[in-house]
């Protein structure tokens, strides 16, 4: 049977503190609550796609220390397929993130060896097997060589650049861009990417390189869409709880890559992705994706609609 997503790009640790404020230069401010668990962004896919109830797998690297072996337990305990990441011989990465009681976040992070993953270190095996590749927040040329893999064995490709790729610009991503059939990116690094001040004339300039679909993540604004010429909203769930915004975005892309390899439409698919997302915030870490049950009793009328 295939894999219903692959993802490729970072796995790192979270180390979250929840504090009452956050602290001003020379002062000190109290930690209230502290966890910690498997992070960067493939990693969040890959565990909501399993906790969705899809097959995943993850593709990155690791150290071969503490930090490493309590991802890789924790992605094995999620029942995700591990044997696709490598053991670098530096550091794991990690992020420290910083919550205060508004729910204020303040993130730190350290790539360490996750955004040393080679093309050649990327397992042939999990890219042919899978029906969706989702590409996350990793270095250019490994990205570049994945996606165009994946094209030539007909995977769905999907691509999130995150924060710091986005900041190179549309012309220096193009041919990265051209490559892969769906782009996820907030808003702001729609703005960085393209530097367009209007995420719809964003997403259009990124539509022009060729991509199917852009999807703008706009957070408790929901999200925008341009699919194929047509373009339209997806408003976001509103609960009354949020207690840790991390980790949204990629609950959000789980959601609607496993959606579209059962084969649901797209519009579908996007109310899916935003009530997986919505759910994932009112829980504390960046990975805390609820189940295909719950996500079904908060989106149920919106998803019979479609």
């Amino acid at each position: 049977m295939k894999i219903d997503v692959a993802t490729v790009g970072h796995v790192l640790m979270d180390l979250r503190f929840t504090v009452d404020r956050l602290a001003r230069p020379d002062e000190e401010a109290e930690i209230e609550v502290e966890s910690r668990g498997v992070g960067g962004s493939a990693a969040n896919v890959a565990v909501g796609v399993r906790r969705l109830g899809g097959s995943s797998a993850v593709v990155g690297k690791v150290g071969f220390d503490s930090f490493g072996r309590h991802a890789m337990d924790e992605l094995m305990r999620e029942r995700v397929d591990v044997s696709g990441v490598r053991i670098g011989m530096g550091p794991t990465g990690f992020t420290v993130i910083i919550i205060d009681s508004s729910g204020s976040i303040s993130m730190y992070g350290f790539r360490g060896v996750a955004d040393e993953l080679e093309e050649d270190e990327v397992d042939e095996r999990i890219i042919g097997d899978s029906k969706i590749i989702h590409i996350a927040s990793l270095r250019q040329d490994t990205s570049l060589a994945v996606a165009e893999r994946a094209k030539r064995g007909g995977s769905l490709i999907s691509w999130d650049p995150g924060r710091l790729l986005s900041r190179k610009g549309l012309g220096e991503l193009s041919h990265l861009v051209s490559t892969v059939d769906i782009v996820l990116l907030s808003e702001l690094e729609c703005r960085a990417m393209t530097g367009k001040e209007d995420f719809r004339a964003g997403a259009r300039a990124i539509s022009a390189l060729g991509p199917k679909t852009i999807v703008v993540k706009r957070g408790s604004k929901g999200a925008y869409i341009l699919h194929e010429s047509s373009e339209f909203k997806i408003p976001a769930f509103k609960l009354p709880r949020v207690v840790d915004t991390t980790g949204a975005g990629d609950a959000f892309a789980a959601g609607l890559l496993l959606s579209l390899s059962r084969g649901y439409g797209m519009k579908k698919s996007l109310v899916y992705a935003s009530a997986a997302a919505a759910l994932k915030v009112t829980k504390l870490g960046s990975h805390e994706v609820p189940s295909h049950e719950e996500v079904v009793e908060l989106a149920w009328e919106e998803l019979s609609q479609c």
